[in-house]
């Protein structure tokens, strides 16, 4: 039976998640008589004292088989005969991962990506997606109270905080509420409202950001209502749901089917410019991929900064693709510095809320602002498999391993060598 090892988080120094919660370890070690190994951590969200009171040991992953983490893994640490499971970030040929998976590769290691664990409609199964938007939708508003502030117009956003400085979800939720009690009664300053706001996408990412921005209170319209600029300046806050329908058309003039785009994205392109002019804060939380339109273009911030016409003040980039598909991201930014101001007069960006130009929300790792729940979450995901991994037989050849068909989908790298599902990313190796 193979033994599991839960790797210490280095990434980033406010990375505080487990793939695998004390709770869940517990389970799997009384029920399954599973070993676990959890490596040491002072700053992880669950202390080493849970995990040993929940039957791990602590101790370093030397003989650990199964070598199992969240974000992308140090290119020197793969051995073989071991195998991996994270974030690996590599299914697009993401050219600064290219390295960690060659390491993987000369290693003779094996690696299963989280991201590929899916069923047979391919819909992911371990995901963090909701904590993004939750966390995301947070930091929105706070930068949202911030960067007015910055333009001069005090508000009741100014009172909230980033989301990792609150001690739960709920918590922070209930500060939520109580700006939203506070607007109800006094509504938003001049200057200010109405302030529209926009989410894009249905997935788990919005679902989350959308869960968030309903504890405030805001009148929802349309999206005819945002295209033809139908808009009440009587209300303090707007909201509107954008979702790929809305924006995107049939270059010979057919309906928009959504799996013909997934599949044929060439076919498609791009009318959201038609709806942008409204918007005073953007929040992005599609799936995105360079096939795919982008949503913001610097092209269009400059015509409309150029033309006296940009209202738009803030973006939450929860979807977080450097120049994708909100082309102004300039970087991923981190927890403790987690906004820039981008000024699309000379395509320059400084870091903070000072400056001429838009406020970008763009932290790469959000879930890790509300690390507590979104472990429990992506752990009750997990856990489930956790058994089958440990008796699975690595060594034998990839179509002889016994394991569930999710599972066995998400193997890029099967002993040094892409498995035939992967086999693309050769060209990026």
């Amino acid at each position: 039976m193979n033994k599991i090892g839960i790797r210490h988080e280095d990434k980033y120094a406010l990375e505080r998640r487990v793939p695998l919660v004390p709770n869940d370890v517990n389970y799997l070690v009384k029920n399954h008589f599973l070993k676990i190994s959890v490596e040491p951590s002072e700053k992880r969200i669950f202390s080493d004292k849970e995990f040993q009171n929940a039957g791990a040991e602590i101790s370093t992953l030397d003989d650990s088989d199964i070598i199992i983490g969240v974000k992308e893994m140090p290119e020197n640490i793969f051995k073989p005969d071991k195998t991996y499971v994270f974030f690996s970030h590599v299914i697009k040929g993401q050219p600064y991962n290219m390295p960690m998976l060659r390491s993987v590769m000369s290693a003779g290691s094996t690696l299963i990506d989280y991201e590929k664990i899916t069923d047979r409609e391919g819909r992911r199964l371990i995901f963090f997606g909701k904590y993004a938007g939750l966390a995301g939708m947070i930091n929105t508003l706070w930068a949202i109270g911030v960067r007015y502030e910055k333009l001069g117009i005090p508000n009741p956003f100014y009172s909230l905080k980033q989301a990792y400085h609150y001690n739960s979800l709920e918590e922070a939720k209930s500060e939520i509420r109580q700006i939203g009690q506070t607007i109800n009664k006094k509504g938003l300053p001049p200057g200010m409202k109405p302030l529209v706001i926009a989410v894009t996408g249905d997935g788990n990412v919005s679902q989350g950001a959308l869960e968030i921005l309903e504890l405030i209170p805001s009148k929802h319209i349309s999206i005819s209502d945002l295209k033809s600029g139908s808009i009440s300046h009587d209300e303090s806050i707007i909201t509107v749901n954008i979702l790929p329908r809305d924006y995107l058309v049939h270059k010979n003039g057919k309906l928009f089917d959504l799996q013909h785009y997934i599949d044929q994205p060439e076919d498609y392109e791009s009318v959201i410019e038609e709806l942008l002019p409204e918007i005073n804060v953007f929040v992005n939380g599609i799936y995105w991929d360079e096939r795919y339109p982008k949503l913001i273009k610097k092209r269009w911030l400059k015509e409309q900064k150029d033309e006296n016409k940009l209202r738009l003040k803030v973006i939450g980039d929860i979807t977080c693709d450097v120049h994708g598909s909100v082309e102004c991201t300039e970087i991923a930014t981190e927890i403790e510095d987690p906004v820039f101001v981008y000024n699309p007069s000379n395509n320059t960006f400084e870091m903070g809320f000072d400056g001429d130009g838009v406020a970008v929300m763009a932290v790469d790792i959000l879930p890790s602002e509300l690390p507590r729940e979104a472990s429990e979450h992506f752990s009750s995901a997990l856990s489930p498999f956790i058994p089958s991994l440990t008796k699975a037989d690595f060594s034998a050849d990839f179509d002889q391993i016994s394991l569930p068909d999710e599972i066995k989908r998400a193997v890029i790298v099967h002993r040094g060598k892409l498995t035939h599902d992967f086999k693309y990313l050769e060209e990026f190796v």
